[in-house]
C-alpha cells in the first residue's frame, strides 16, 4: 500500500480528494450557517407577521371574545400568544398545549420586552427560559416577537407571540442531513473521478517510466506510444527523440571507443594511463608485457610485489608535482624500456598521467652493434694499413738491400691490399643482405656434380695439409632450385674454415641428405672445435672464436655472418654443433624454391 501513496497516481488522487474535501467542508459550514440563519429569520418573519395580524384583529373587533377567537385561530398549534390589554387584563392562547404560558412577571422584568409596552416598539428576541418546557424537554430556547396593541376601546397593550426554536432546529437538522448526504455523495464521486483522472493522466507517465527503465537497461530502441497531442504527448515525443539521439550518440561513442581500443592495441609502443592516485586505468598489450616482466622479476613473494617499478612511481610523482613531461629508462628481464610520461588535465587541474613505453632493446642492440662494428672495422683495417704503410716506407727508404727483399715486401703489400679488398667487399655484401637488398638468381641444379665441383677447388689445399676431404650422399639424385653462386659462397666459406681449423691427418666431410621437400647439408670436420661459451656468437660479425690466430690463418670474421644471411634469404636455417678437441659440424637446411628466375 505504501507504493500507492508514493506514486504519482496516489499523490494526484490524494491531492484532488483533499482539495475537494476542503472545498466541500467550507461549503458545508457556510450552507449550515446560511440555512440556520435563514430558518431563524423566516421564523422571526412569520411570527412578526402573525403578531401584527393579531394586533390588527384585536384593534378592529370591539368584541374582545370574537377578536381573541380569531387571534387564537391565527396563532395555531406551533406558536403561543399572550395578549396584554393592561396590567390586569391579559390572555394566553388556549389552543396550544405544547408550550407553557409565558409568565407576565418575566415580561415585566425584561427590559427589552418591556419596551413594547412603554415605548411602543416592535421587539424580536431569543430567550433561554430554564423553567419553561419546550417540547418534550424541560429546558429550551424561545423566539419571542412583541408588537404594540391598541384595542378597540383605546387601551394600549402588547401582543407577544413566542415559539420554541426546537422546530427551527429540527428543520436545520434535516437540512444538515441533506447537506452531509450531498457532501458524502460528492466525495465518493470525486474519489472515483479523481482516481479515474489520475490514472488516465499518469498512464502515459507510467509507460514512460517503464520505457525509461528499459533505456536504463540498454534497450535504446524502446518507444513510448503517443496517445494524446497535449503536453504529455509532446513529452512522449521528446522522450522518443531523446532515445533515438541517445542511441545514435552511444553508437558513435562505441565506435570511437572501439576505434581507440583498436589503435591502442595495435600500437607498437606500450601505453599506461594513471589516475590522480597513481592507480593503473588503461593498458595495451605492449604495456602488459612490460608489467608481466616486472611481476616476473619481482617473484611471487607478496611482501615485495609492487604494481609498478619504483622508477615509474618516482616519474609519476615528478609529473604530477611539476606538471611537466618526464622521461626515464630502465631494464627489465634483459630488455630496455624508455618511458615518456605526460600529465593529463581535467580542464585546469591534473587528473592523472599517461605513460608511453617504447621497447628500445633492438635499438640499443643495433647501437651496440654499430659501435662494435666501427671498433671491429677499425681494428681489422688498422693492421693491414699499418703493414702497408710500414713496408711502403721500407721500400721508399731503400731498406731492402736486394731485389728479393723488395719483391717480398711488395708481395706483403699486395696480400694486405687483397685482404682489405675482401674485407670491404664482405662488408658491402653483408650490409646489403642485412638491409634486405640481396637478390637471388634461382636456378635448378643437380646437387651431386654441383658440390663435387666445389670440393675439387679445395682438394689441393687439403692434400697440402694432408687432410681427407670427401663428400657423402644419402641420395645422389637430388635436384634443387637455388641461387648456385650464393650457396657456393656458403659452402666455400664453411669448407675453408673446416680445412683451416683441422690439423694434419684430419678429415673434412660434406654430407648431403634429403629432408622433406628440401635438403640438409652438413660440413663436418675433426678439427680443434669451438668452446661452448663462443657458440651463441659464432654467426655475429667480426666474432672470432680462436683469439690466438696468426695473421696468416685469420679471416675477416664476416664469413659466417654472410653465410647465415644467404641461408636465411633462401628461407632456410643454419646451426652449429661443436666440442673442444672433438671437431665441429655446421648444418644448414635449404627448402626447394617454388619458383625459378
Amino acid at each position: 500500500m505504501m507504493w500507492f501513496w508514493r506514486s504519482v497516481v496516489g499523490k494526484l488522487w490524494f491531492t484532488i480528494l483533499l482539495l475537494v474535501s476542503f472545498v466541500l467542508f467550507i461549503l458545508t459550514i457556510l450552507l449550515l450557517k446560511f440555512f440556520e440563519n435563514y430558518h431563524v429569520q423566516e421564523a422571526e418573519k412569520e411570527l412578526t407577521q402573525l403578531a401584527t395580524k393579531v394586533s390588527e384583529v384585536m384593534h378592529e373587533h370591539t368584541d374582545e371574545e370574537l377578536g381573541r377567537s380569531i387571534a387564537w385561530t391565527l396563532v395555531g398549534d406551533m406558536s403561543k400568544a399572550v395578549i396584554i390589554a393592561d396590567q390586569v387584563h391579559y390572555w394566553y392562547s388556549p389552543a396550544n398545549t405544547r408550550l407553557r404560558d409565558l409568565p407576565l412577571s418575566l415580561i415585566q422584568k425584561d427590559d427589552d420586552l418591556q419596551k413594547v409596552l412603554t415605548e411602543r416598539k416592535q421587539i424580536k428576541k431569543k430567550m433561554y427560559l430554564p423553567n419553561i418546557q419546550v417540547g418534550d424537554d424541560r429546558y429550551g430556547q424561545l423566539l419571542i416577537v412583541g408588537v404594540p396593541l391598541e384595542t378597540a376601546d383605546g387601551k394600549h397593550g402588547a401582543v407577544f407571540i413566542y415559539q420554541s426554536l426546537q422546530a427551527v432546529e429540527d428543520t436545520t437538522q434535516q437540512t444538515k442531513k441533506l447537506i452531509f448526504l450531498a457532501a458524502f455523495i460528492a466525495i465518493v464521486l470525486t474519489t472515483i473521478f479523481a482516481f479515474f483522472l489520475s490514472t488516465r493522466i499518469t498512464a502515459p507517465l507510467r509507460k514512460m517510466r517503464q520505457a525509461a527503465f528499459e533505456v536504463a537497461r540498454g534497450k535504446f530502441d524502446t518507444k513510448v506510444p503517443i496517445l494524446t497531442h497535449d503536453e504529455i504527448g509532446e513529452l512522449a515525443m521528446a522522450f522518443n527523440q531523446m532515445g533515438r539521439r541517445l542511441q545514435f550518440n552511444i553508437n558513435a561513442l562505441n565506435q570511437e571507443k572501439e576505434q581507440l581500443a583498436s589503435i591502442l592495441s595495435s600500437m607498437a609502443d606500450g601505453v599506461i594511463t594513471f589516475n590522480r592516485d597513481g592507480e593503473i586505468l588503461i593498458t595495451n598489450p605492449p604495456a602488459e608485457r612490460f608489467l608481466q616482466a616486472w611481476y616476473f622479476e619481482q617473484g611471487n613473494e607478496a611482501e615485495v610485489m609492487a604494481p609498478l617499478p619504483p622508477q615509474v612511481n618516482e616519474l609519476f610523482a615528478r609529473v604530477v608535482g611539476e606538471e611537466k613531461e618526464q622521461m626515464t629508462e630502465l631494464t627489465l628481464q634483459g630488455r630496455t624500456w624508455v618511458i615518456l610520461m605526460s600529465p593529463l588535465y581535467n580542464q585546469t587541474a591534473v587528473r592523472g598521467a599517461v605513460a608511453v613505453l617504447r621497447d628500445m632493446t633492438e635499438e640499443r642492440r643495433l647501437d651496440k652493434l654499430r659501435k662494435d662494428f666501427i671498433a671491429n672495422v677499425s681494428h681489422e683495417l688498422r693492421t693491414p694499413i699499418a703493414m702497408l704503410q710500414g713496408y711502403s716506407e721500407a721500400i721508399i727508404d731503400d731498406i731492402a738491400a736486394t731485389d728479393e727483399e723488395k719483391k717480398e715486401m711488395a708481395k706483403v703489400i699486395y696480400d694486405e691490399s687483397l685482404r682489405m679488398g675482401r674485407l670491404v667487399n664482405d662488408l658491402l655484401d653483408l650490409a646489403r643482405m642485412e638491409a634486405g637488398h640481396i637478390t637471388l638468381n634461382y636456378k635448378t641444379v643437380q646437387l651431386a656434380p654441383y658440390i663435387e665441383r666445389i670440393i675439387r677447388k679445395f682438394q689441393g689445399l687439403a692434400k697440402e695439409k694432408q687432410i681427407n676431404l670427401s663428400a657423402e650422399w644419402k641420395d645422389e639424385n637430388i635436384e634443387m632450385t637455388i641461387d648456385p653462386d650464393r650457396i657456393e659462397q656458403v659452402l666455400t666459406n664453411l669448407i675453408d674454415n673446416a680445412i683451416r681449423h683441422t690439423d694434419e691427418n684430419g678429415t673434412v666431410k660434406v654430407i648431403v641428405e634429403r629432408s622433406g621437400d628440401g635438403v640438409t647439408i652438413h660440413v663436418q670436420d675433426s678439427g680443434s672445435g669451438i668452446a661452448e661459451e663462443d657458440l651463441p656468437f659464432i654467426f655475429e660479425r667480426f666474432y672470432k672464436a680462436d683469439k690466438a690466430r696468426t695473421r696468416g690463418r685469420s679471416g675477416t670474421g664476416l664469413g659466417l655472418a654472410i653465410a647465415k644471411n644467404i641461408v636465411e634469404a633462401h628461407k632456410g636455417m643454419i646451426s652449429v654443433h661443436s666440442k673442444l678437441h672433438e671437431g665441429t659440424t655446421f648444418t644448414f637446411y635449404l627448402p626447394n624454391a617454388t619458383h625459378e628466375s
